[in-house]
């Protein structure tokens, strides 16, 4: 088993800093959010202890600045996750839809509760606030996309097609 170095390659190093200058000097901070996700979606899904300290080193903050950010947003992941993360919006329009419905039957379907990840590696579960599509609930976001109006027979076949995918489903807003 290889261990991944925690560095960007020249590329996603040269991205970082051109995200950076769109801030005054001084003020690079800004650039942390989209160079978070740019971190997530190259080292597994998820921010290590590792990989947070070397984001800090690259915008010149404090480890904690960045741990602070992180651990606010639900789109960053402190723990390895599964290549497909299954985000259930929770919020009350999707809850009167059948959102708690939804996560029982992954549960059940998946063999893992709520912030569990599948033996294999495949998905994992997890609940989210309000992600805006309370017109279609109830509904789930892995990576970017949408999969709404949701039933069993539609939940199905979308595990069957991630599975058929086989791939790291991320999302990256920069």
């Amino acid at each position: 088993m290889s261990i991944k170095e925690t560095k960007f390659n020249s590329e996603t190093l040269a991205l970082c800093h051109k995200l950076m200058k769109r801030y005054p000097e001084g003020k690079h901070k800004s650039a942390l959010i989209p160079i978070l996700h740019i971190a997530q979606a190259e080292f597994d899904g998820w921010l290590s202890s590792e990989t947070m300290d070397y984001v800090a080193s690259i915008l010149k903050i404090q480890s904690i600045e960045v741990f602070e950010v992180a651990s606010f947003y639900s789109m960053f992941n402190l723990k390895p996750i599964g290549k497909c993360m299954l985000e259930v919006c929770r919020t009350a329009p999707c809850w009167l839809n059948g959102a708690d419905e939804l996560v029982a039957y992954l549960e059940k379907k998946l063999g893992i509760k709520v912030g569990e990840t599948t033996k294999d590696g495949m998905f994992t579960i997890k609940t989210v606030e309000c992600l805006g599509s309370c017109g279609t609930s109830p509904m789930l976001q892995c990576g970017a996309k949408y999969y709404e109006n949701l039933t069993n027979q539609k939940t199905d076949e979308l595990l069957e097609n991630l599975k058929r995918e086989n791939k790291r489903q991320t999302y990256t807003a920069y």
